[in-house]
């Protein structure tokens, strides 16, 4: 036998596995080669695991989890969300990188399932991908629907709605403590449905639905499917009943919407004849009138507005509330200020007189830094702005843990977009058009809240041992409803508000001339 032969037999094994084998080793070149390849010009990224990617760093709390992933590896990290990678940024500079400079490559959206199914496939400013339509949408928005002149339109429903606020918590105040959570959430969600709908859908067994409704599209809003991010799973959100409940609520709240409008078509006209005060379903059938967009356009646009116009407004004067409970003495110099305002001759508080208040403001800014609604989330490679960790960066902020409204009483930053250190509503091509509707509800409701009651914490709890636990949807909000004792201001005038009285009445009357009887689910 050949020693050729002899080392066969000995090794026919190996000859026989040897292909298996060096394929195994090309392949783990390849994915050496491509991996470091990357590495080389991608920003630092943790470890991730097959398949799940770096799901299994996060918590619960996403924003927490990426603002201590980022303490770790860095501002501008790269994370995979099972096949998807996602760019994290958490400090001004990143985000000013991804907003700013390179606004027009992030300024799409990535797929949701979710969003898909709720939104209409995606047919809203919020969620639209980057293009005409969404060029088209979003002029639409920001001409016709939040424009100055149409939130200014809206001055007296503001205005009454917050006035009705004060009188229910007056009533009640004396024998039992102030659900606030519910308060705002109630206001809030009353105001958007004047504008947006013509009339509230609060009152009744029609109206507990309506809000039952709202509330759990919201918070699918804020769910997770993870087909979204592992493919091959998707099977998951069936058997959770996630698919089902989400076609279940966008089937009910079409319908709901299709009742608006064919209320809006066949009803009579209500005798507004000026055009800036119709509401925005008026001024979109008006607009539809010129072909410019179609019924799914529509519902999707007043979609958009409970979403953002609703869980927003209230998050931020929740944890504004809670931050002032929390810290008495910034309450006493906001209540000082709001009340030496209004003081003498004056019975209400305008929003004329909120250009004045700049504690105020402070508190609202400070609140937005503090806890910031969410996150902006941009496609391709998916990005994610941390606001919530660019708020508590140290570079950008003295003493980030501390609230101190004294840091906006002169400094310059604002909200809007265009100081990265404080962008609670996003900023570039994608920041939110809605800004302005939202912030003057915000002053105002505020603003009457303190000047008309001396707030503290039930059973004479502890500023500090107030509770701030979040719980993450589509905003980050409070977990327990924040409760209070309101105690009436006792240089309150009783007759505050006669002409706003006034207003109510006639604003009752002209509603009764409405088709607004039916009952809505």
């Amino acid at each position: 036998m050949s020693n050729f032969q002899e080392l066969l037999g000995q090794n026919a094994t190996f000859f026989l596995l040897h292909p298996f084998v060096l394929t195994f080793l090309a392949f783990i070149l390849i994915f050496l080669f491509k991996w470091s390849s990357t590495k080389k010009n991608s920003p630092p990224s943790p470890l991730k695991l097959p398949i799940v990617g770096n799901l299994h760093q996060l918590g619960p709390q996403l924003h927490r989890s990426l603002g201590s992933l980022a303490q770790r590896y860095g501002p501008l990290m790269l994370l995979h969300f099972g096949s998807v990678p996602t760019l994290v940024a958490s400090s001004a500079d990143a985000a000013s990188e991804i907003m700013k400079t390179h606004d027009l490559i992030f300024a799409n959206r990535p797929k949701s399932s979710l969003f898909e199914k709720l939104l209409y496939n995606c047919k809203d400013v919020a969620s639209a991908p980057y293009g005409e339509y969404w060029r088209q949408i979003k002029s639409i928005s920001v001409l016709h629907l939040l424009s100055n002149q149409r939130v200014q339109s809206f001055r007296a429903v503001r205005q009454e709605e917050t006035f009705l606020m004060i009188e229910k918590i007056k009533r009640s105040c004396s024998s039992a403590y102030v659900n606030l959570s519910q308060v705002l959430a109630n206001l809030t969600n009353d105001v958007v449905c004047r504008v947006a709908l013509g009339r509230k859908y609060s009152a009744g067994e029609g109206g507990m639905r309506f809000k039952e409704l709202l509330g759990e599209f919201v918070e699918l809003l804020g769910a997770l499917s993870v087909g979204d991010y592992i493919s091959w799973l998707a099977w998951v959100s069936r058997v959770n009943g996630l698919d089902a409940r989400v076609e279940k609520v966008a089937v009910r709240f079409d319908d709901f919407l299709e009742e608006v409008i064919e209320e809006h078509i066949n009803c009579e006209r209500r005798g507004i004849e000026n055009e800036h005060q119709k509401d925005f379903v008026d001024v979109l059938l008006w607009i539809q009138k010129e072909n410019v967009i179609d019924r799914v356009s529509i519902k999707a646009l007043i979609l958009d507005v409970f979403a953002a116009g609703t869980d927003t407004t209230y998050t931020v004067l929740e944890w504004a509330m809670t931050e002032l409970l929390r810290h008495p003495k910034a309450m006493k110099k906001v209540q000082n200020e709001v009340r030496g305002i209004i003081s003498g001759s004056k019975k209400e508080i305008k929003e004329d007189d909120l250009d004045k208040m700049h504690y105020l403001k402070a508190v609202i800014k400070e609140a937005l830094r503090f806890h910031p609604p969410g996150y902006d989330i941009a496609a391709g490679t998916q990005v994610i702005i941390n606001a919530w960790a660019i708020g508590r960066d140290p570079t950008s902020w003295g003493e980030p843990e501390e609230f101190k409204l004294e840091r906006f009483l002169t400094s310059s930053i604002d909200f809007r977009g265009h100081d990265f250190q404080l962008i609670p509503f996003g900023a570039g091509r994608r920041v939110c058009p809605g800004i302005s509707f939202a912030m003057t509800t915000i002053e105002l409701v505020l603003a009457n809240l303190l000047h008309n009651f001396d707030w503290t914490l039930p059973g004479g709890a502890r500023a500090e041992d107030l509770d701030i636990t979040e719980s993450i949807g589509l905003t980050i909000h409070k977990k327990i409803s924040l409760t209070a004792v309101a105690t009436p201001y006792c240089g309150y005038r009783n007759s505050q508000g006669s002409r706003l009285r006034d207003r109510h009445l006639r604003y009752r009357n002209l509603h009764q001339y409405l088709c607004n009887h039916r009952d809505h689910p």
